[in-house]
């Protein structure tokens, strides 16, 4: 049995210098439809051709490319982080909370590799 139980969505999430012109990009080259925009979070959202899979853009003066991360969904984001660590899971840093947005924690697997966990707080708006 797995230490935490995860939601069946996850979140493929790329650093982008322009949010708003990778969405248009990814609508245009793959048919991938924009779900928002989050201005104030730096951070927009496109839902992919496969379900429960949607692609996260974050923007950054200087993305490098490569680097994205697999955000996994979950109910209880606090719970399954304190289950974890209690597995000797390292994380990175503190909890991030956007208010009535998102709670996310980036943790690493034993090859350092970033994952990252994430609560959706818009009950389901």
């Amino acid at each position: 049995m797995s230490v935490i139980s995860l939601e069946n969505t996850i979140t493929i999430a790329m650093s982008v210098k322009d949010r708003h012109a990778s969405a248009k990009w990814f609508e245009d080259m793959l048919g991938f439809e924009t779900l928002y925009h989050a201005d104030e979070a730096g951070w927009s959202e496109l839902q992919t051709k496969t379900a429960g899979v949607t692609l996260g853009l974050g923007e950054h003066t200087e993305p490098v490319p490569g680097n994205s991360v697999p955000v996994f969904g979950i109910l209880d984001l606090d719970s399954a982080r304190k289950a974890l660590e209690q597995a000797g899971v390292k994380f990175d840093g503190e909890t991030d909370v956007v208010e009535g947005m998102v709670k996310t924690a980036t943790f690493y697997d034993p090859d350092n590799n970033a994952l990252m966990l994430a609560e959706d707080l818009t009950g389901g708006a």
